[in-house]
């Protein structure tokens, strides 16, 4: 089971499919990295040995237009089409895979950041797809060469220095630091700056191995979402149903009300039955596909996933997998 987390050197192979590399004494390339080596040194105290060894490792990449490395976004149909085409059987199945083979150290994480464990699964899943996409390029050429370009420059400089930090500070490598071609490393898709405050050490071996080691993975989306406002006693929404004449500006993103309060305004279970007589909850409602498409109330742990990645439908699918790990298990 191992070897999944494992990145092949084989699929370094697949860089040459959609980048074309440089040396970085090329031209505009080159000059541009001798400013950033300037302030890295000047600026964020990075010590010479390091920026020795790791400039002229530095390519430039060109990245194909098709190969973004974002999280999967929505199609042009609506909810009904994307969670079954994203929540496929092989992915469903092997989230119960994944969840037996591992449940003694997502118990343990799950119990200490209070983070259920099927949660933990779905997002490693819908990220990752359980550790096989966790990126292949070296992510101080991936974010060099961004800021070269003028992509989010500000953005992917600080990216970049956040990565010769990690360097700087550990016994990482350059060659380690590998991430997908919008710069997240690793089977959670970091950030360089979120590694440096979320990676976390899930078995205490002195390392936060984001890349080949699953306790460092699990701990660190549990630790990530812990941070974002996790609740270890609440799930995370439930569909509801929704009068004709109802008063879509009640659907604002950030409009919390009482369960009673969305009872008194026509909202119901799904099969049609009164919403919980919890009165310790404040709730909001999501449609993403407006109000003739699915319609949720939400609780807090949704809007913890919500500020993981900022989509409705990265979420749900997110939930609507975990949901599948609890009831294939019998949970």
């Amino acid at each position: 089971m191992k070897s999944i987390f494992c990145t092949s050197l084989s699929a370094l192979a697949l860089m040459s499919a959609t980048v074309m590399a440089q040396s970085a004494d090329s031209g505009g390339f080159a000059d541009y990295l001798a400013g950033l080596k300037d302030v890295a040194a000047s600026q964020n105290q990075i010590r010479p040995q390091t920026l020795d060894t790791v400039f002229p490792k530095i390519k430039e990449f060109r990245l194909a237009k098709s190969d973004t490395g974002e999280p999967a976004a929505a199609p042009a149909t609506n909810l009904d089409t994307f969670l079954p085409q994203t929540l496929n059987d092989a992915l469903v199945d092997e989230a119960k895979f994944q969840y037996q083979g591992h449940a003694e150290t997502l118990n343990r994480i799950g119990k200490q950041y209070g983070v259920q464990p099927r949660f933990i699964v779905a997002l490693w899943g819908l990220e990752s797809r359980y550790g096989r996409e966790s990126g292949v390029y070296p992510v101080l050429s991936v974010t060099a060469s961004k800021a070269f370009n003028k992509e989010k420059e500000a953005f992917f400089r600080e990216q970049f220095f956040a990565a010769l930090k990690i360097i700087d500070s550990s016994s990482w490598q350059p060659d380690d630091l590998l991430a997908t071609p919008d710069g997240r490393m690793g089977q959670p898709k970091l950030l360089p700056q979120a590694f440096l405050s979320a990676a976390k050490d899930g078995d205490d071996d002195g390392k936060a191995d984001i890349w080949s080691n699953p306790a460092d993975v699990f701990a660190t989306l549990a630790y990530s979402l812990q941070q974002a406002g996790w609740r270890e006693d609440e799930t995370w929404g439930r569909q509801v149903k929704i009068p004709g004449d109802f008063d879509m500006s009640q659907a604002a993103a950030g409009n919390k009300k009482s369960f009673s309060q969305w009872q008194a305004l026509g909202v119901r279970r799904f099969d049609g039955t009164d919403l919980p007589a919890r009165a310790d909850m404040k709730v909001e409602m999501v449609m993403p596909d407006g109000p003739k498409g699915r319609v949720y109330l939400v609780y807090d742990n949704y809007l913890a996933l919500k500020r993981w990645h900022d989509s409705d439908y990265f979420a749900l699918a997110v939930v609507h997998l975990s949901d599948r790990i609890k009831f294939q298990l019998g949970e």
